[in-house]
């Protein structure tokens, strides 16, 4: 097996000559072939144009231009592809970025984990339920949750194309139709806010935000688009290597993944002689690399001029995924690496993978607590080594499931199975994702005052 080291021939189809991880096992190869090939007749989600406009922004970002929220549920699910889970998730990442804007004054770039954020990779291919040996849930686009539903359908990948397909087009609606109006950032909920200082700072805040919005609205009455709109891109885990094939094609005289803006590599699917390496260093959108504890110093230097071989700006974004107590050891030697490749490339923070614990009650779930001082320590270890942290990804909800613990609404153990709704991981509810916002909000804030 030859490595992606060398200057192999890239095509849309070259990953199928490469060692592969995390696919599903169907039982028919025509099945699979003939789901593909009605993928592959069906429309592209997104025009190669909005995904080069994302690349420059992300660019910007790299230059403390621009900040990237990147945010959404950890995988998401068939039944949600309805009116209100859409909006729910817009309306956070909306609120979210309007609150980092005002406290940077920062532009933020938006791209949301939807419209496409089915598949999730798994230990391993089968589990035990019950006593009896079944598939692993890996996702709407391959199989069911319900347990005598389990086996890997190859339709599925059909189906997924469609959701992701009326996610986005009500996304694009909402933008259009007035939704997005950054002069009505819509309700602000702080009902499930504990303390009341911290209620009233929120308030105070959110007031601050919509009378200058406000103030915009009646310098400019004709209310520039640039203004009343926002824009919105798409991103997933390119895990599932026959569907992002089907979903690839040319256009001019490069290949771009035409079902998302932006897609990412996992941690578990990084190998630099594996399929999904290859497969990502031909396509030319700008893709995500999560890096983690056991990310090698040797890895980002052969990983880094493979994906990003022309050192193109805004092509490559590094998502660090620690631990709150791995930051300060593991980070400065990455940045050490990334800086003596000399590509360029996006620093982000995901604070959320690294945090995952289990309660006592035996489900999953993360502390805000640990992901906030993972996020602040990512901040302090960029100025510290002279790097620049330009991001942040988020697993999220625009609902009030109870999911992970702490923050300002006081979540605890206790109060988990109140409305626990994942299939996979823990997500950030409505009230932990303000949390959030505010925190980057302030600190960047600081950083800004203590460099003028």
């Amino acid at each position: 097996m030859e490595g992606t080291d060398n200057k192999n021939e890239w095509s849309s189809s070259s990953w199928r000559k490469f060692a592969i991880k995390q696919q599903p096992e169907y039982k028919d190869s025509n099945a699979v072939e003939r789901a593909l090939e009605k993928v592959r007749a069906l429309p592209p989600l997104v025009h190669p144009k909005e995904v080069e406009t994302l690349k420059n922004y992300l660019a910007l970002a790299a230059k403390k231009k621009m900040f990237l929220l990147q945010g959404g549920d950890c995988a998401e699910r068939f039944v949600d592809c309805s009116k209100s889970p859409i909006e729910n998730k817009f309306k956070i990442l909306l609120q979210m970025s309007l609150i980092i804007l005002w406290g940077s004054r920062t532009p933020v770039v938006r791209v949301a984990r939807m419209a496409g954020q089915f598949a999730k990779p798994r230990t391993s291919n089968y589990e035990t339920v019950n006593g009896e040996q079944v598939f692993s849930f890996k996702g709407d686009n391959i199989n069911d949750f319900d347990v005598k539903k389990r086996e890997p359908d190859p339709d599925r990948m059909v189906q997924a194309y469609f959701h992701s397909a009326a996610t986005l087009n009500y996304i694009r609606a909402m933008i259009t139709g007035g939704v997005a109006d950054l002069h009505d950032p819509r309700a602000w909920t702080l009902d499930f806010v504990q303390k009341e200082s911290t209620k009233k700072e929120y308030e105070g805040i959110i007031e601050k935000i919509t009378e200058g919005l406000s103030f915009l609205d009646l310098i400019d009455q004709s209310r520039n688009d640039s203004l009343s709109k926002v824009e919105f891109f798409t991103s997933h885990e390119g895990l599932l290597l026959g569907y992002e094939e089907a979903l690839t094609s040319q256009y001019k005289d490069q290949h771009y993944n035409l079902g998302a803006h932006f897609l990412w590599i996992g941690d578990r699917t990084r190998d630099i002689d594996g399929a999904h390496v290859e497969y990502f260093r031909g396509i030319a959108n700008p893709i995500g690399i999560k890096l983690g504890p056991s990310t090698k110093e040797e890895d980002i230097l052969r990983l880094l001029p493979i994906l990003n071989p022309n050192r193109e700006e805004g092509k490559l974004t590094l998502i660090t995924r620690y631990g709150a107590t791995n930051v300060e050891k593991l980070l400065p030697a990455h940045i050490a690496a990334v800086k003596s490749t000399g590509v360029p490339v996006l620093w982000i923070c995901d604070p959320c993978h690294g945090n995952t614990e289990t309660s006592p009650s035996g489900l999953k779930t993360r502390n805000l607590e640990k992901m906030t001082a993972e996020l602040m320590a990512t901040f302090q270890v960029h100025a510290n080594e002279g790097s620049h942290l330009g991001g942040v990804h988020l697993e999220m909800t625009g609902d009030n499931v109870t999911e992970c613990i702490g923050g300002s609404s006081e979540l605890n153990h206790t109060q988990l199975s109140t409305n626990y709704e994942t299939f996979c991981d823990p997500r950030l509810n409505y009230t932990q994702s303000l949390d959030i916002a505010f925190a980057i909000s302030e600190q960047m804030q600081k950083r800004s005052k203590s460099q003028q």
